[in-house]
């Protein structure tokens, strides 16, 4: 492989260099640093190297989307120097795919508060029926890779970094792992002929594919798609991923709409009961809205849920309970969804309790992966970790590190084999702020993402801290006291919010006393150009897309900064 060359994209100056030639440059730069980018790969096909979905008229319009030119690679030098010729002696050590915040959606449930879309706007997406076909088209993405794109290592593993379900219900759980393991889904819930959600209800507070109504999606240019939520909710078939997946808990997954504290009274009559509230007034729903942003607030659920109104009727199903966390785990359990494996998908009897839900598990040779859970049944999105956790992270870096510092800074030695350490968690260092009490262990302090990151530079072997949640792209730099001492943390945009993306994160040891973990986006493997008249699963994962890029609520720069897309990271190697 030929070496990029640094004169000719990426300066000394790393991720600020790139940023300036991008924000400059012409086409052809563009194109130069595109094909310098690809000679540095094995095989750049199916990822964002080669193509990006981009929108064939940026504005505020409704737009369609066409393939644009792929993101360039960056190299990262924020916490080591990149060495000239290290492409050509590199070793891969690891290769792997991150799926993050999936969302698979129940959007029929009457537990849902759509209606607060304009002031919550995660609350409703026009896209969300049709998240399980969707997931499909990334696991049909992942499985045509022959390997990682810039060392052709074939992918170790798959790791789910949270957010797997939407609304932590028995059927969206039964849907995710039919679509990880291989088989036939029907997403659909109620009536079985028929969908019951707010899309066909006939309000101009939604996008009503089928009819025209003088609403916010109409006047902004969203089409009229007869037929759609029928196809939506049509049985289709998942091949399953063919390499072994892992799993990690995000907060939807054990929180009721991932906001909600866990266990309030009789909260199953509003998922499995017959009433769906699709509309309140201005002032209820600004009232509501507010206390679900206030940590701490009370929400009253019959008010979110119920009382005064717009009311649709729709088709009771036992199916929609929410399930535990440890009914949870222990579904991962179950060997009818062992798929491609492993049994557990990480989790292991010890966790089938649904108290302690991290564990380690074999990333390759000499690296070892550490699951967290950062979410906490206290409710709201943030996260935080218990001080066990906390003690149980410090033990298990401590046993498989040869050289290590103590909280005090003091440098510790011994003789024991060592490990390098990569971390998945759902929340990011800068989303471990909620330290409200988690009800599996009520009287345990919970530590803010800071005091996580302070542990973490005390052990040299942590290369990474790769996790999800905020729906974003960014690659951030942990500057330790030396050297060794940093670590890299990579948080990955979301599948259901627009651009729709998963990471192939692949590990090399540069025989220079570096590191890199080269972080490459892919997207589902879906048309570009959606067309409305086709309903096969492809082309409705190519709707998915258009329509998140369309949605009211889209949050411009969700793809990051070009450093924080497909990097390489380089670092020092904490044993030579």
């Amino acid at each position: 492989m030929a070496e990029l060359s640094r004169r000719g994209f990426v300066t000394a100056a790393g991720v600020s260099g790139i940023g300036l030639l991008l924000s400059t440059s012409t086409a052809h730069a563009l194109d130069r640093a595109l094909r310098e980018s690809v000679r540095r790969t094995v095989d750049p096909a199916g990822t964002t190297l080669e193509s990006v979905a981009t929108p064939v008229t940026p504005g505020p319009a409704y737009s369609r989307l066409t393939a644009g030119p792929g993101w360039p690679l960056v190299v990262r030098e924020d916490l080591a120097p990149a060495a000239a010729g290290r492409d050509d002696r590199r070793t891969a050590l690891a290769s792997f795919a991150q799926f993050t915040d999936l969302h698979i959606t129940d959007a029929q449930c009457p537990a849902r508060f759509e209606y607060l879309h304009p002031l919550v706007g995660s609350a409703h997406r026009p896209q969300e029926t049709l998240g399980p076909v969707a997931t499909t088209a990334l696991v049909n993405r992942v499985n045509a890779l022959a390997g990682g794109p810039v060392t052709g290592r074939p992918l170790d593993f798959m790791m789910t970094t949270g957010d797997n379900t939407d609304n932590h219900e028995h059927v969206e759980l039964a849907w995710f792992l039919d679509i990880l393991n291989g088989g036939t889904v029907t997403p659909n819930t109620g009536d079985p002929s028929r969908y019951e959600g707010v899309q066909d209800s006939g309000s101009a507070h939604y996008w009503n594919p089928g009819r025209a109504l003088d609403d916010a999606y109409t006047r902004k240019g969203f089409p009229r798609v007869p037929g759609l939520l029928d196809a939506a909710i049509s049985p289709f078939t998942s091949p399953g991923l063919r390499i072994p997946w892992y799993c990690t808990f995000g907060n939807h997954d054990d929180t009721p709409v991932g906001t909600l504290p866990a266990g309030i009274p009789s909260i199953e009559h509003w998922y499995t009961g017959r009433y769906k509230v699709i509309g309140k007034d201005d002032g209820a729903s600004r009232a509501l809205a507010d206390a679900l942003r206030t940590p701490g607030a009370s929400v009253p659920v019959t008010q979110l849920f119920g009382g005064s109104g717009t009311v649709r009727e729709v088709t009771p199903d036992e199916r929609r309970r929410p399930f535990t966390t440890a009914e949870f785990v222990r579904a991962h359990l179950d060997p009818a969804n062992t798929g491609p494996g492993p049994v557990g998908h990480g989790f292991t009897d010890g966790n089938a309790d649904g108290r302690d839900v991290y564990y380690t598990f074999r990333i390759a040779p000499g690296i070892t992966g550490i699951s967290l859970d950062t979410t906490t049944l206290g409710g709201f999105a943030d996260g935080s970790i218990g001080l066990g956790q906390y003690l149980w992270v410090e033990r298990t870096l401590r046993r498989a590190s040869s050289t290590y510092y103590t909280a005090w800074g003091g440098r510790v030695s011994q003789d024991v084999t060592d490990e390098l350490f990569i971390l998945f968690s759902h929340h990011t260092s800068g989303t471990m702020g909620n330290v409200l009490p988690d009800l599996r262990h009520p009287l345990e302090p919970r530590l803010t993402g800071p005091t996580f990151v302070d542990l973490l530079h005390r052990f040299p072997n942590v290369l990474a801290w790769v996790n999800g949640h905020t729906h974003q792209n960014a690659l951030i730099p942990h500057t330790g006291r030396t050297p060794r001492q940093s670590f890299w943390e990579v948080n990955t945009a979301s599948h259901i919010d627009f651009p729709q993306l998963a990471r192939i994160i692949e590990v090399t040891d540069n025989a220079d006393g570096t590191l890199s973990l080269f972080t490459t986006l892919v997207e589902a493997e879906a048309p570009y150009a959606a067309d409305y008249a086709d309903t096969a699963a492809r082309a409705l994962a190519a709707h998915y897309r258009e329509l998140s890029y369309n949605d009211l609520h889209a949050e411009a720069g969700r793809a990051g900064a070009p450093g924080d897309r497909n990097a390489e990271l380089v670092l020092t190697h904490p044993l030579r």
